[in-house]
């Protein structure tokens, strides 16, 4: 017998506090799309989209895998040729690291969620910084835990505001976030900042979580792991083959914990929470290694398409009337500002923009910014003839949205 009713079923909570504004912003997308407009998709940093291939070895070693029958489960922390070649990398950069500290996860995400989850509970705070990575609010939120912004510096090329960041640490305070090089605004931090930023961890006793994939990104050459100023410092890493090694489909990211007794029970808990997951994708496992220790020089073609580009995001946005942008030093992202009428927010500027041209960006304050401050973030990996063709198009929809 059926049972009817109009009533919907509830869902959690917590889930009030989830949110995770790049790929939010797709609705609005798929609603343009839907009335026969193409959306250029400027809001997910993902090279293979814009034509940048995987590399040939990577597919390979991992089709060989399949092959030769690597189709099962894994161990829970990854299979240990990749550890070794991620311990091996962490070591040759200045952190001793052994391959019992190391994790293999499904993205850069799942070791932020994995890490974040076991160091706080309901109630306790995180300092991420402002703007930030929204994945790491979202999950925050979720656990019930509460995030705190430290502030960044566009006059300073959006360096951490050390003075009130160190104003921002309380008794709750669990951990430290810190994305360099960063996204959203492809900054890259000066060693003091960083040595400062390692010292501050150590001496509150909170974990640094430092997301580190795009350190392979940086255009003027790779930049070490933070934890390479000081190796005991209570420091997490996470990385990933998913941009330096344009493989972000594969979900193959891995976690390096510091190997300091001070996170003995953390990485504990994380091997015992990862165990509840069986493991991540096994084939692509078998790429960490020949990423880590293969070719590589594939990364220098990469590293000055990106700079170009950026070079030219750079000097097209800020000669547009009313815009500002800071010129980002690795990856693909720039955070512009843009001057709005009174009473207008980024998400009415990123709507009209995505109505009028198809452009899709991702508003300011889905990165946890004032919405009336006008920061749009936008994805420069096309080529930079389209590129051209894309900024013409912002420069005569800015003038049209202010003057309105």
């Amino acid at each position: 017998m059926t049972i009817e009713t109009t009533v919907p079923i509830e869902v959690a909570s917590r889930l009030q506090g989830f949110d995770y504004a790049i790929r939010s912003i797709v609705a609005e997308a798929e609603a343009v799309e839907r009335s026969g407009r193409t959306v250029h998709y400027l809001n997910i940093g993902d090279p293979v989209l814009f034509g940048f291939r995987t590399p040939p070895h990577l597919v390979e070693t991992v089709a060989r895998a399949m092959r030769d029958g690597h189709n099962g489960y894994t161990p829970a922390s990854g299979i240990m040729p990749a550890r070794e070649a991620v311990a091996a990398e962490y070591s040759s950069l200045g952190v001793p690291l052994s391959p019992d500290r190391v994790l293999l996860t499904s993205g850069t995400s799942e070791g932020i969620d994995l890490a974040i989850s076991v160091l706080v509970d309901r109630g306790d705070e995180v300092l991420v910084p402002l703007p930030t990575y929204p994945f790491y609010t979202a999950v925050i939120g979720k656990l019930g835990a509460r995030a705190v912004y430290y502030r960044t510096d566009p006059e300073r090329g959006w360096e951490p505001d050390l003075d009130h960041l160190r104003s921002m640490i309380g008794p709750r305070t669990r951990a430290l976030v810190v994305i360099d090089p960063n996204n959203p605004t492809g900054a890259v931090y000066g060693d003091a900042t960083r040595r400062t930023l390692l010292e501050l961890a150590d001496r509150h006793n909170i974990v640094l979580l430092a997301d580190e994939v795009y350190t392979d990104l940086v255009y003027d050459g790779p930049v070490p792991p933070i934890a390479s100023f000081d190796p005991d410092a209570p420091v997490i890493s996470f990385s990933s083959a998913s941009k330096a090694y344009v493989a972000p489909g594969w979900r193959t990211g891995w976690m390096a914990v510091g190997a300091g007794e001070r996170l003995d029970k953390v990485l504990a808990a994380v091997k015992r929470l990862a165990d509840g997951r069986l493991c991540t994708n096994g084939p692509m496992q078998h790429a960490v290694a020949a990423a880590l220790a293969g070719d590589r020089s594939y990364q220098h073609e990469f590293r000055r398409q990106l700079g170009e580009r950026a070079a030219l995001t750079a000097r097209r946005l800020n000669a547009i009337d009313g815009v500002r942008c800071v010129p980002p030093a690795a990856a693909f992202y720039a955070l512009p500002r843009f001057e709005l009428p009174p009473g207008r927010t980024d998400f009415d500027f990123v709507k009209g923009l995505l109505r009028e041209t198809g452009i899709l960006c991702v508003h300011g304050s889905g990165f946890g910014m004032d919405p009336s401050a006008g920061y749009v973030r936008i994805i420069f990996l096309a080529d930079p003839d389209r590129l051209g063709t894309y900024y013409d198009q912002i420069e005569a929809f800015t003038a049209a949205f202010r003057s309105a």
